[in-house]
């Protein structure tokens, strides 16, 4: 029983968290051609952050459970452009405090 209600808590905590999508890329090269943007490059800047780059252009920064969640995404990702993903968790002040991404086809 103990199972199922944290089951259900962190389903609820899921379900109420807001979300963003947008393209993928690390801090350093936010202000780039997010669109040309390569896997390779984001996880050899990995030390500085990952962050979304919404359509209007606003960046929004992840954190660091987001980046380690983000790195961990690119290592396994096929693609290497164009790295659409999809955020969940809480907006604290000017960065996500994230719960998921899934990257998008």
């Amino acid at each position: 029983m103990k199972k199922l209600s944290v089951l259900l808590m962190c389903s609820t905590a899921v379900l109420l968290a807001d979300s963003w999508s947008g393209t993928l890329v690390d801090v350093l090269c936010k202000g780039k051609d997010v669109a040309g943007h390569t896997r390779q490059c984001a996880l050899a800047c990995a030390k500085g952050g990952y962050g979304v780059v919404l359509a209007d252009g606003k960046f929004v920064k992840l954190d660091e459970q987001g980046n380690a969640m983000a790195l961990a995404k690119l290592k396994s990702a096929s693609k290497d452009k164009d790295l659409k993903a999809k955020v969940s968790g809480k907006l604290d002040g000017d960065i996500i405090a994230v719960e998921l991404i899934e990257l998008l086809p």
